[in-house]
């Protein structure tokens, strides 16, 4: 919007800081030649650039006769002490449309937000503004009884409103939880700044919300973001996420999640709703989680990952060790590596460190552990975690009768599937941003 790029100089050395409720509803005048003609009351502020760290205001919405108009910030001489609002020429122009401005009052009042630093869902009550050197900006989200009582008239109860402590969230510690409205502006924050929660946080705060909710907040999410949050919900929570993301979307994140809990979730929806998801997978990827989840849960076939790294027994250590950084980023869990023929039957097993300690020039078969500790599909759950303790394993391979390695159960999960549901999704895992079915290459 053209004239909206700061705030006279006047503005800003009488106006410092304040809250928008306490400037909602007072006069606005114009003066000339020191003569002022009142022309409406301060009905909103409009920002034009909501995903800045601390956006800022660019005009002021003022209701005059002739209805709504906007005021640009520079057309602002003053701020009075009293919040009256001083202009040098009358507003007339529109009002922008939705997907062009975020209106304070009326797109963030009451709406629900997300406190990124104290990992709750919380409300907007009011919104301070703060003079920097060259705008008026907003810097802080009051989510406290202050910011209720400031609306209702706290002007007229200024001494109590001394006395209650302020519930102030700095707005770079919040994300809004979806577009404001079906034709606002959207704040591309929320992204960003939910990232940056743990999944386990992220997942609480979707748990607490609508289903509408939760779905935009893991609909604004990049896949991997979304997988990790998913793979902490409860079973009939997912199951809710996956009908309002959409077939596409959910499948491209059923595709970022551990290939376990991928199957674990699929092997919860109806048979069309999982075939239709597995369309639009990868066919790869889809064959080895239809494999999965064919598997009861309980049992070690139902909660092996097919993500693992697998070597052949002729490389060096110093070839492997290269290879393994070259894969690196394509899988996180390399405590251990699994020696298999081109069959892919499992011949021995190493550490990383054992890996690392090891002479260079030496092959991978002169090194490798060849007493094998391994479980079938059907070793049940209990069974499965009491061999990973038995042996103070991290993960245990699962392997067919003919000796092919199937794949492994990692010991977050044996853990998983012995333990109370509701403290099952707070645990640390493993496993993660594994890209569902895709199993490293070999070393």
């Amino acid at each position: 919007m053209k004239g909206g790029e700061g705030v006279s100089d006047t503005t800003q050395a009488l106006f410092h800081e304040g809250f928008v409720s306490e400037l909602i509803g007072r006069p606005v005048v114009v003066e000339r030649a020191g003569n002022r003609v009142a022309v409406g009351h301060v009905a909103d502020f409009v920002v034009e650039r909501p995903d800045d760290t601390f956006p800022r205001v660019d005009a002021i919405s003022v209701k005059t006769r002739s209805g709504l108009r906007l005021a640009p910030m520079d057309s602002v001489t003053a701020i009075e002490r009293d919040r009256t609002v001083v202009l040098h020429e009358a507003p007339t122009l529109p009002l922008l449309p939705d997907d062009q401005a975020l209106y304070l009052v009326e797109d963030l009042f009451d709406k629900q937000i997300v406190d990124v630093d104290g990992r709750k869902v919380v409300r907007i009550n009011d919104l301070e503004l703060a003079r920097t050197a060259d705008a008026i900006r907003v810097v802080a989200a009051d989510i406290g009884v202050a910011g209720l009582l400031r609306r209702l008239g706290g002007r007229r109860i200024a001494t109590l409103l001394e006395r209650i402590p302020r519930s102030l969230i700095a707005w770079d510690n919040v994300a809004p939880l979806h577009d404001l409205s079906p034709n606002q502006v959207h704040l591309s924050v929320s992204q960003s700044r939910l990232s940056r929660l743990q999944p386990a946080d992220l997942a609480e705060i979707i748990g607490e919300l609508s289903a509408q909710d939760a779905a935009r907040v893991v609909g604004s999410l990049d896949d991997e973001h979304a997988a990790d949050a998913l793979e902490h919900l409860d079973p009939e929570t997912q199951r809710a996420l996956i009908d309002d993301l959409g077939t596409e979307r959910a499948a491209d994140i059923i595709e970022e999640m551990d290939s376990d809990d991928a199957a674990d979730l699929l092997g919860e929806l109806p048979e069309e709703k999982q075939n239709a998801l597995l369309a639009e997978m990868e066919p790869e990827t889809a064959d080895e989680l239809r494999e999965l989840a064919a598997f009861a849960e309980d049992t070690a076939g139902g909660l092996m990952t097919t993500d693992y790294v697998w070597i052949y027994p002729h490389r060096t250590v110093d070839a492997t060790i290269a290879k393994i950084r070259e894969i690196g980023p394509e899988t996180e869990f390399v405590y251990y590596l699994y020696v298999t023929d081109q069959a892919r039957t499992l011949l021995g097993v190493l550490s990383l460190r054992t890996l690392l300690l090891s002479p260079p020039d030496e092959a991978i078969h002169a090194v490798m552990d060849a007493e094998l500790v391994s479980v079938s599909t059907d070793t049940s759950a209990e069974d499965v975690a009491s061999t990973i303790a038995r042996y103070d394993l991290l993960a245990v391979p699962v392997v067919a009768p003919d000796g092919k390695l199937l794949g492994i159960v990692t010991v977050d999960d044996a853990i998983d599937a012995i333990i109370p549901e509701r403290l099952k999704r707070k645990l640390p895992r493993f496993t993660r941003h594994h890209h569902a079915g895709r199993k490293v290459a070999p070393v």
